[in-house]
């Protein structure tokens, strides 16, 4: 398997850190989840019950791990965190930088204790300066302030915020390759080493495109209402069977290509209708007939259009088409989540495979504390140190059989 023997200790909740843990747990790697008495904000989610079995959100995000409850405000919930820390391969956090070093367990405080760690901060705005210990989450960090949000809202629209999850999962699989370029550093020299990655930072790197014309000529046009667009032939379509498809042009060929295919050639022949447009009249005219074109057919009709002339386009699916979409089922989109009660349902993947090699969840996600006693019992810990930290409430252990 890819990643076993490789240990990971996990301490963190939401999306980013579970998440990027999650994908190693799926690839092999030994994964222990620590969580406080209160446990992981996403178990709250939806009911994990005999009843209704399987919270399909934290299940995604921490999935095959086994789970620990350590009070990290007392003494004895503290040593037992960096007893762990000291004989992981990969630490991944996102407690904020103020309260790990409050408590003794941020990187300069461990780094001598475990000169093999990879210690990985999943962060907001990153380690240092003025919003280090800010509160961030992905649609605060990832898609406003990283300007995403603001390229890609057009301006006559009122602002919306992005899907649960959209940023944190772009940034777990930063965090990821963070990981892996360390685990491959330290392969050569023996030492670890910390790893930092910040939603804003990464918001910034997915809109690069944008940014980087922006940095490099002073300005940038993003998010354009339709009406104001100088391109005529890209973007989403209607059709008659209120479906939507959007367009992408690959070549100066594309745009006579569907011109001819809709009967619209006499609207080539005029050269104020030729790309590059000078006026936005034109543009909107030449949209306007395909427009009208497309809204007499069918989906499947455009579609049998579209391809005859070898334009690059997609319909605009729900998760619903997804879900029933043979492609999706071979791309490996969906695997089958254990639910924890016997059962299992259908889960989103990792978004990479390794043919040959099977990555499907190696079990399902732990219930609070589930793995407690078992996991101290490995560290060292007597049977009877255990029964005083469960007694004295650094640690709590589930009453749940599994």
């Amino acid at each position: 398997m890819l990643l076993e023997g490789l240990k990971v200790l996990e301490w963190s909740t939401w999306v980013a850190g579970p998440g990027c843990a999650a994908v190693m747990a799926d690839w092999g790697a030994s994964v222990i989840k620590v969580e406080s008495p209160a446990g992981d904000a996403t178990r709250a989610f939806f009911l994990d019950t005999a009843e209704s079995p399987g919270n399909p959100v934290f299940s995604m995000e921490n999935r095959g791990k086994r789970g620990v409850v350590l009070d990290t405000s007392k003494p004895e919930g503290r040593a037992a965190l960096l007893a762990l820390m000291k004989q992981a391969d990969v630490f991944v956090t996102n407690v904020r930088p103020g309260s790990l070093k409050r408590a003794g367990l941020d990187y300069d405080s461990v780094r001598d204790a475990c000169p093999h760690l990879i210690y990985t901060n999943v962060t907001g705005y990153g380690l240092t300066g003025e919003m280090a210990d800010a509160a961030a989450f992905d649609i605060t960090a990832f898609w406003a302030r990283s300007g995403v949000a603001h390229s890609m809202i057009p301006p006559d629209q009122e602002p919306f915020p992005s899907r649960p999850g959209f940023g944190d999962h772009m940034t777990a699989l930063a965090t990821l390759s963070g990981v892996l370029a360390a685990l491959y550093e330290r392969s050569q020299t023996g030492r670890g080493r910390q790893v930092e990655t910040a939603l804003m930072r990464v918001g910034a790197y997915a809109i690069g495109w944008d940014l980087s014309l922006l940095l490099r000529y002073g300005d940038v046009t993003t998010a354009q209402p339709k009406k104001d667009r100088m391109v005529a032939f890209s973007g989403f379509f209607h059709t008659a069977d209120d479906r939507w498809f959007v367009v992408v042009v690959k070549s100066p060929n594309d745009y006579p290509n569907v011109l001819k295919a809709i009967g619209r050639e006499d609207i080539y022949a005029e050269a104020r209708f030729r790309p590059p447009f000078q006026d936005i009249h034109d543009v909107r005219y030449v949209r306007a007939a395909l427009e009208t074109a497309f809204d007499a057919m069918t989906l499947d009709e455009a579609s049998a259009l579209l391809n005859a002339a070898d334009i690059a386009f997609a319909p605009m699916d729900s998760l619903h088409d997804l879900e029933m979409n043979p492609m999706a089922h071979e791309a490996g989109i969906f695997v089958d989540t254990p639910d924890g009660w016997g059962g299992s349902f259908w889960g989103p993947a990792a978004p990479v495979r390794f043919p040959g090699v099977d990555t499907s969840p190696r079990g399902p996600a732990p219930k609070l504390g589930q793995h407690t006693r078992e996991v101290l019992t490995e560290l060292g810990y007597s049977e009877e140190a255990v029964e005083a930290m469960i007694a004295a409430g650094a640690a709590v252990n589930s009453p749940h059989p599994g």
